[in-house]
């Protein structure tokens, strides 16, 4: 018998701004609630062991890999995925997105949801971060595409946008 066939308790969640209660196994990873039942497909499965980083989602506005965290802890908490980091209301990129876009800060896109959410986290408790900072932030994701220069670039254009200059 798995655990998949236990009674599934109802979680609340904030999951991009929206409330909502769910039915979670106990055994279900966020990330399988967050793609499987809620459709949000920004957050990617791929290594499932918390290495590259495609998973990344902001849980109370830490960084986490969705992969690694059973969705039951995250009762109670505000989840934001790449899809709830446009600016709410107006239509518009957030700074980050944007200068992902502007500046080549990505090229098959498959890491670049986890990059945009880690940057996020990055420009939020480290407003103008210097380089050594940016390569911190950005070791917990991979990506096998561009080498790192475009999306180096991009942190730094956001940096500006942000910071008024």
């Amino acid at each position: 018998m798995s655990l998949d066939q236990y009674a599934a308790p109802a979680v609340h969640l904030m999951v991009n701004g929206q409330d909502m209660t769910i039915d979670v196994a106990p055994s279900k990873r966020l990330l399988a609630i967050l793609r499987e039942e809620l459709g949000l497909t920004g957050p990617k499965r791929s290594c499932e062991i918390g290495r590259c980083g495609a998973c990344i989602v902001l849980v109370d506005g830490a960084p986490i890999n969705a992969c690694l965290a059973m969705a039951y802890q995250c009762a109670g908490k505000h989840i934001t995925t790449v899809e709830g980091v446009a600016q709410e209301g107006e239509g518009e990129l957030d700074p980050v997105q944007r200068a992902f876009l502007e500046e080549g800060g990505f090229q098959c896109g498959y890491c670049t949801p986890g990059m945009v959410i880690t940057v996020k986290a990055l420009l939020s408790h480290t407003p103008d971060p210097n380089e050594d900072e940016i390569e911190e932030a950005l070791s917990g994701n991979i990506c096998r595409c561009t080498g790192y220069g475009g999306i180096k670039r991009a942190i730094k254009q956001a940096v500006k946008w942000r910071n008024g200059y």
